[in-house]
Order: C-alpha cells, then structure tokens, then sequence
C-alpha cells in the first residue's frame, strides 16, 4: 500500500528487492537497499510516496508473456536447478515470486499514475527488458516493460505509448514485441552492440511492416561520455515530438555510467537526471505528466545509487516546479 500523498511515487519492498541471483552476481539482492539508502541519506525519503505492492497475477503477466513461458518459470523454479535461458539467468528457488513482484510493483506504479494519484512514479528493481514474450534472457525473468505498455492499452484504452530506454544494454525483449506496432513508440540509447550484449540495437533498425520506420535505436561507442549522451538525446526528444506519446515509460539503467564493471560507457549520473528532467517537461507537455521510470541495469552499487536518485531528484524539482 502506499503511504502519505506526493506527486512523485517510488516503489520499496522485500518482495521486489528478492529478485537476484545471489550475494557476489552482478544482478545481486543487494540492489535495492543502496539506492533506498542514498535516496533516505539525501533527504528524498520524505518527499516522496513510498509504496510497496503485491505479485502480478498470471493474467497481469500473460497480458505480454505466453502462457508457457510462465509455466516453465515457475516449474524451474520449483525445483530451483537449470537454467532459465541460454545461461544467464539460473532458476532459482523464489525467483518466479520475486519476478512476479517485480511486474507487481511496474502495474501498482503505472495504475497509481494513470488513477491520478502520482504524476511520475520510479521503481528501482524493475526494467527488466530482455525477457521475450516466449523466453527468459540476460538476467530477465519477465518483462515488466512489456506487460505495462500491454495493459496501459488493454485496461486504458492509450492509443500511444513511448518507451525511453538509456541502459547501457539494448533494450531487445521490448523492441523485437513491438518491432512491428506502430502505436508503440521506441527510443534506445544504448552501447553499439557489436561490443555487448545482446547484439542487437543497430541504427538502421527501425521497425518492419507496418511500424517501418516508426523506432530509434542510437547504438553509441564504446567509451562515450555525457557529451555524446547530450548530442543523442536531442535526436530522442525531437522523435518524441513527432510521436507525441499519453504515456512514457522510461528505463534508466545505470550501466552505462563509468565504472560499470560489465559494460564500456561513461556517462555520469547527470546524465540521469538530465533526462529524466526533461522527460517531465515533455510528459507535462503531452501525457498530462504521466512518466514511470523503472531502474533497470547497474552493477555498481555506488553508480546505481547515484543514478537513480538522480532521476527522483529530478522528478521532485519537476512537481515543485509546477
């Protein structure tokens, strides 16, 4: 439940932080107690709702993901052995719990922002955007990106979505759903894949079909500062003008800050709060303020603390400067 009133809700809770795979993976437990700590330690605590929420039911879930593809997570974590995927993301007892919290917490964000109870709203465990509709991938169970821009069209009836992603990783489970939907607007800043995972990203994809053209993917070198970030992101925002989204979902992992210890980008956490700034102010312009940011990527814990309570900071200003 959440508690108090703001305009800016974040999402804490056991059940979202449980999701990992263990104390020394990257993707570790740990995750979500840094950045709660700094957001508490900067005084943000206060100014901010804090909510937790409950699993996803199988219906929430399958509203992105296949019916078989649940099934198999929940089998293999059952029995808490194999893999989930190719060998990234082991099968874990409890997994399946914490990867349906954590689409819990993306639907109780995206709900409270579209009953009017928030305009911005952040969840720290969540973005996780390489899981397919049909198979798990790169440490992502489900897809809570996906099951969100599904139900904001099924449940509300939103006729443009706009996904925003700046982790360091493509964005491929998200992508490859909608490569072909033209009422899903895609925008990806993200390190060339030809040097990291997954591969994929490349400028001239662009969608297919009737989406042809419709989607930006801006791969950037590796080694690629704020100043290249700078320069990328007014080529995000001049495709969000032309698609004028009702609703942004944005994933801000922070990955692609430097010193990541998987990834080659070097972005500050300025980079962070630059953009959610000016997502607000585009929000505002289009989408009646609606923006949910979900954490994504990070494996160091002092980067990821950073970035994503940049993105609150930013999200607060935004609401008193309203």
């Amino acid at each position: 439940m959440a508690s108090g009133r703001n305009d800016v809700l974040v999402m804490k809770g056991a059940n979202i932080a449980a999701y990992g795979f263990g104390d020394g993976h990257p993707f570790g437990p740990d995750r979500h107690d840094a950045f709660h700590r700094e957001l508490a330690e900067r005084g943000f605590g206060d100014r901010v709702t804090l909510a937790s929420a409950s699993e996803a039911t199988h219906a929430e879930i399958a509203a992105f993901h296949t019916r078989e593809h649940i099934s198999r997570v929940e089998t293999l974590c059952l029995e808490g052995t194999g893999w989930l995927d190719a060998g990234d993301t082991p099968a874990r007892r409890g997994l399946d719990a914490a990867a349906a919290a954590v689409v819990g917490a993306s639907v109780f964000a995206m709900e409270h922002i579209m009953a009017g109870h928030a305009r911005r709203a952040f969840v720290p465990i969540a973005g996780l955007h390489h899981a397919a509709r049909d198979r798990a991938a790169g440490f992502c169970v489900y897809n809570d990106c996906g099951v969100v821009l599904e139900l904001l069209r099924s449940r509300h009836g939103l006729q443009r979505v706009a996904y925003v992603d700046i982790d360091a990783h493509h964005g491929d489970g998200v992508f490859y759903a909608f490569e072909d939907d033209p009422a899903i607007g895609f925008a990806d800043i993200h390190e060339d894949g030809r040097y990291l995972y997954p591969g994929t990203g490349a400028a001239a994809e662009t969608g297919r079909g009737a989406a042809a053209g419709t989607k930006l993917n801006i791969p950037l070198a590796p080694g690629a500062g704020d100043n290249e970030f700078r320069k990328a992101w007014e080529r995000v925002e001049g495709y969000l003008g032309d698609f004028r989204p009702e609703f942004i979902l944005f994933q801000c992992g922070a990955d692609s800050l430097a010193g990541d210890p998987i990834t080659h980008l070097r972005f500050s956490p300025a980079a962070h709060g630059y953009a959610a700034a000016r997502l607000c102010a585009l929000a505002d312009r289009w989408c009646e303020g609606r923006l949910l940011a979900t954490g994504g990527g990070g494996y160091n814990r002092r980067n990821l603390a950073l970035a994503w309570t940049a993105v609150v900071e930013s999200f607060v200003a935004a609401g008193q400067a309203a």
